[in-house]
């Protein structure tokens, strides 16, 4: 009979050592946010539209035009209206080349 309540002691001792070794292990992670992130670099959505904002303009194509760009989670849409179909391909290139660019969502049209 004295066996059992000795068990129930080194079961719940070894449990009490186990949870408090993970606890101590807990604030190395948070340290270091690149072992806790995924292998895929991320990149913030300011960041993004900054880059995008960025390459648009220093395009001689696009000079002039007003295309305003929001990024939503890695999802850049591109709105505005430009003279031409070739203009509106160029910015789209130019928004998938954009680090963290995942999807881009065309809203440019032609000036009629």
């Amino acid at each position: 009979m004295n066996q059992h309540p000795r068990l129930l002691r080194a079961a719940a001792a070894a449990l009490a050592a186990i949870g408090l070794a993970g606890c101590a292990k807990a604030p190395d992670l948070l340290a270091d946010p690149a072992a806790a992130s995924s292998d895929t670099a991320h990149v913030a959505d300011a960041d993004v539209t900054k880059h995008v904002k960025t390459a648009l303009r220093q395009a001689q194509a696009l000079e002039g035009f007003d295309i305003a760009v929001v990024t939503t989670k890695g999802d850049v849409r591109l709105t505005g209206v430009l003279d031409n179909q070739a203009q509106i391909d160029e910015a789209i290139r130019i928004a998938r080349a954009a680090d963290g660019a995942h999807t881009i969502h065309d809203e440019l049209t032609v000036r009629k």
